[in-house]
């Protein structure tokens, strides 16, 4: 029985190290005493189940807001689930449990449909003394970094020191060389929506227009601006068939980077669009959400949640779309996309900055936004980007490589921010390496596993 209270606590922690508390080094601290209820208990696999089913509880408790409970039981059990073979370190010893923790993380980050990221370790981490790890191995090994020194902090429980387990530190003594290549002159555009939840954009060009409205109070206060950034959403009506919205955008006389929903060919799609009087490109979403944008298993999801049928199925994309103004490659990641890693890394490596779109209107002033914001800090730390986030409700944000927030508007509100964001065409380790980052990960931890603890 006490085990069982000591997995539930140790899941609680964890889940204080996400947003809304935020308290990075928790992390940590959660993941020794899982470690250790591990080590003691006779039921391993009921207890790396419970300690999960507690964290993912409160920690996506944000998905519930506007759907209702039943999704997010089902989301919480069914990544609980998937932290089951965290038993197999009683079976192998707890010092294999970083490299059986990592390596179900990467799991749950692919499977099933697409994978479901959001609570990698990593993302905890965006105040952690020792993020820099992610410039050179990547969420992964901000992952690895946090788990080895869970691993660590077990040991010292049973008065043994594993030295070993900080070597990974000694990277942070090795400065990453960025490249400036000049700036360009940005207007974020945070407009709001009339209502929070799910029908945030019922009212046909309501969102746009109150994109509209407060993109002409910005340019009133300084119109020296090189481009306008808006989020996700923020064009509720097809710009390429909506004469209104397109004369209307025509009308501002200033390149845009706007994110919309179009039809191409009768099909759905989420879209980024840098628009011009002369030109349009588009982007279109890669990594569409599940139970989001498209239904996987909609006869059976139609039964559980009745919002199902409201649901049309989203196209996704095939390419990634760079974006050129003014002598600066762009890279759009629409909402979702943030938590894949591919994207991100094809993203880092073409262009100059990042700009992240998303719409938070679904999920009201619950952290989810803080959450997203997390995970941008920790891409740009990754990638050695400034990345220019923007919501359509909040929380919107700039944030430099280091994965310092520079500035950030209130959520529910009306807002936009000026920016001269800095273009970085260098790459970080972790870019150049490509997938051998994952891989040398994983050898230094199966390297300490092999270091069998004693106790």
């Amino acid at each position: 029985m006490v085990n069982l209270l000591i997995s539930v606590v140790s899941g609680a922690l964890l889940s204080a190290a996400f947003a809304p508390f935020s308290i990075w080094w928790l992390a940590p601290i959660g993941l020794a005493l899982h470690m250790y209820s591990i080590s003691r208990s006779t039921r391993p696999f009921l207890q790396s189940f419970l300690f999960a089913l507690v964290f993912n509880a409160i920690t996506l408790h944000w998905t519930s807001i506007y759907v209702g409970s039943l999704p997010w039981i089902i989301l919480f059990v069914g990544q609980a689930a998937l932290f089951a073979p965290l038993g197999l370190a009683k079976k192998y010893g707890i010092s294999f449990y970083p490299f059986i923790f990592l390596i179900a993380e990467e799991v749950r980050s692919r499977f099933p449909f697409g994978g479901f990221g959001w609570l990698r370790i990593a993302f905890s981490q965006a105040d952690a003394p020792y993020r820099n790890i992610a410039a050179f191995g990547g969420v992964s090994a901000l992952t690895a970094m946090v788990l080895t020194l869970a691993l660590a902090l077990f040991a010292l429980m049973h008065k043994k020191f594993i030295l070993i387990a900080l070597l990974p530190l000694l990277l942070l003594l090795i400065s990453v060389p960025i490249h400036h290549a000049g700036s360009i002159k940005v207007l974020m555009v945070q407009g709001d929506v009339p209502e929070l939840g799910l029908d945030f954009n019922s009212r046909a060009t309501a969102v746009f227009f109150n994109h509209i409205k407060e993109t002409k109070k910005a340019l009133a206060e300084n119109n020296d601006v090189d481009l306008i950034l808006w989020p996700e959403n923020a064009v509720d009506v097809d710009p390429f068939t909506n004469n209104e919205v397109s004369a209307a955008l025509n009308d501002i006389d200033k390149p845009l980077i706007l994110g919309a929903v179009i039809r191409t060919q009768g099909e759905l799609q989420n879209a980024s669009i840098h628009w011009t009087k002369d030109i349009q490109s588009v982007y279109v979403k890669q990594h569409l959400t599940p139970f989001g944008e498209y239904i996987p298993l909609r006869t059976i999801a139609s039964k559980i949640s009745p919002f199902v049928d409201d649901v049309e199925d989203f196209s996704p994309g095939k390419t990634s779309v760079i974006f050129s103004e003014k002598k600066a490659s762009i890279a759009p990641v629409i909402c979702f996309e943030l938590i894949d890693d591919q994207i991100l890394s094809q993203a880092a490596k073409a262009a100059q900055l990042i700009v992240v779109q998303t719409n938070s209107a679904t999920f009201g002033r619950t952290s989810e936004s803080a959450q997203q914001l997390a995970i941008s800090r920790i891409r740009a730390i990754e990638h050695g980007k400034n990345i220019l986030s923007v919501s359509t409700t909040g929380i919107s944000a700039t944030i430099n490589y280091l994965g310092v927030v520079d500035q950030q508007t209130a959520m529910h509100t009306p807002a936009h921010i000026v920016v001269n964001a800095e273009l970085l065409d260098s790459h970080t380790p972790r870019d150049k390496a490509g997938d051998w980052a994952l891989v040398l990960t994983l050898v230094w931890l199966v390297i300490l596993a092999r270091r069998r603890l004693t106790i």
